[in-house]
């Protein structure tokens, strides 16, 4: 069965996106990387109610980079998250790995998000026997290497389908130096929109803004590997992620439906040339206007990388 994650932004979107989804991820800006919303401890809580009502899974995100003062803060977290009854929770330092393993009893269960680190199956497999119940796969790996790290993974590997791909953290705040340096005063969020350009390539366009976890850099366009969804199930990836970080409100629940109607299609062998156009077109349709879409390293081979 193929499992459909999607991130959401706020109670109302929630409450739209659970019934097309099997998982709502979120979290806290504290602890969570590149979120759509930072949500308040009572704003969990009550997302995980709604899912469970709606028989639906949560996922919670755990995945920054703890310096020593977060990870003080982790165990009273993971309490609850535990007590608010999360399904389970997305990690990428070892640090939070060794704190679940110290406190079984709070049974939850982890997928290991180790960004641009998880492109082996030996990596997966690694964490898969450090307790993982899964992994979530680095955006740069092309199919052909997916197809053959698929075959000898021990746990199932998660796909981003749409969203955006991050290219550079930096812990440095990179935007308020800049700021510093010009004097200038100026917004370095997220919803300000800014790109960044590089020389003599005007059609560049990568997305920056910043938060308490430093600098983010993401890829020139989003992905959305929407026709390659039914090439994907085939060879063993059925764990869809869709990342609302920059494709907000109605619009991402429209997404979401798409790729519901799509993993139905697949599900029923009705998937054909022309029902993956009219998707396609719809998603077009729903996505940011100052945002491309591509398939990121998909099609790529292997060869020209390395």
């Amino acid at each position: 069965m193929i499992e459909l994650i999607a991130t959401v932004e706020s109670i109302t979107q929630a409450k739209k996106i659970i019934p097309i989804v099997d998982t709502i991820f979120f979290g806290e800006e504290r602890f969570g990387l590149r979120l759509p919303s930072s949500f308040s401890r009572a704003e969990q809580k009550e997302l995980v109610t709604l899912a469970h009502q709606a028989g639906k899974q949560v996922m919670v995100a755990v995945n920054g980079l703890m310096h020593p003062e977060k990870m003080k803060e982790i165990p009273e977290y993971l309490t609850f998250l535990h007590e608010i009854g999360v399904d389970k929770i997305s990690v990428g330092d070892a640090g939070v790995v060794y704190v679940l393993n110290q406190h079984p009893e709070w049974q939850l269960p982890f997928v290991y998000d180790g960004e641009t680190l998880v492109t082996s199956a030996r990596q997966i497999n690694f964490w898969a026997k450090k307790g993982a119940s899964g992994a979530v796969l680095a955006r740069e790996v092309p199919f052909e290497e997916m197809k053959e790290l698929c075959k000898t993974v021990d746990v199932p590997v998660e796909v981003l389908v749409y969203g955006a791909t991050c290219i550079h953290q930096s812990k440095r705040p990179l935007l308020q130096n800049y700021y510093n340096f010009t004097q200038q005063e100026e917004d370095k969020s997220k919803e300000r929109g800014l790109f960044l350009s590089e020389p003599k390539k005007d059609h560049t366009h990568y997305s920056i803004y910043e938060d308490s976890h430093g600098t983010h850099i993401f890829a020139n366009n989003d992905i959305c590997l929407l026709k390659e969804l039914a090439e994907l199930s085939q060879v063993g990836y059925q764990t869809w992620k869709l990342d609302g970080l920059f494709t907000s409100g109605d619009a991402f629940v429209a997404i979401a439906k798409i790729y519901d109607e799509a993993r139905q299609l697949i599900a029923q062998n009705k998937w054909s040339d022309d029902a993956v156009n009219m998707l396609y077109e719809k998603v077009q349709t729903n996505h940011p206007e100052k945002r491309g879409l591509d398939t990121g390293f998909y099609y790529i081979d292997p060869n020209k990388i390395k």
